[in-house]
């Protein structure tokens, strides 16, 4: 008998008590009745891949509900997300943070943000290396920014069951987190989140530090 979406949650709510790990729920392509479910079974993060499904889906859900984009934005989608988004966990240029930076200062805001790190091995993958994420850091124009504050990394790791390839792929990530903590955001508490870990290998990304789990299929059933 196929587990219920209240169920799942339960679960792996249940496996990442005691870690450092928060669970975001993927909804992308899912409807609002759907993630009203998430909702009554106690989920709060929401996860979606796409600006104009998040901005239609927002509305019609309660406000306490702390919405991450997770996939790819382009800056003339901003404008979409900024009155409510939480984080942008995709943040791959300084083009995108100034963009972000001025959208959320029109509403008052400030918009927190992960830099996404390329960590697969697959060109598919998009992310910055840790020379393009230290370019960005110690420029001046990011000391600027007034309204977009950055909290972590994320990373996509390979499609792969190679236990071990995931775990260096992890550590990576973990790695290029504790560089950019002690070099640049040392007196920042908020810089905090390593974003790693989907459906198919959360255990493992856990088990290396992640602190946000990004989980879809493994609640909702595959598509």
């Amino acid at each position: 008998m196929k587990s219920s979406i209240a169920e799942n949650i339960h679960r792996i709510d249940a496996e990442l008590t005691g870690t450092a790990a928060r669970l975001v729920v993927v909804t992308k392509t899912h409807p609002v009745e759907r993630l009203e479910e998430a909702y009554a079974a106690g989920a709060r993060l929401f996860g979606e891949n796409r600006p104009q499904e998040m901005a239609a889906k927002q509305p019609q859900l309660p406000a306490d509900i702390e919405w991450h984009l997770i996939g790819q934005l382009q800056t003339n989608k901003v404008k979409l997300l900024a009155p409510f988004v939480h984080t942008v966990q995709s943040i791959d240029s300084l083009k995108l943070l100034k963009e972000i930076d001025k959208h959320a200062a029109a509403h008052q805001r400030v918009i927190q943000g992960l830099l996404q790190f390329h960590i697969a091995q697959e060109d598919t993958k998009s992310g910055l290396s840790l020379l393009e994420a230290e370019e960005i850091l110690a420029s001046e124009a990011f000391r600027e920014l007034r309204h977009v504050r950055l909290t972590g990394v994320m990373g996509v790791a390979t499609f792969t069951n190679d236990e071990a390839q995931l775990r260096r792929e992890f550590q990576q990530l973990r790695g290029y987190f504790e560089h950019l903590k002690n070099v640049y955001f040392a007196a920042e508490a908020a810089f905090c989140e390593i974003s790693m870990g989907m459906s198919g290998d959360y255990q493992l990304a856990v088990a290396e530090g992640s602190t946000l789990v990004r989980v879809g299929s493994a609640i909702f059933g595959s598509r």
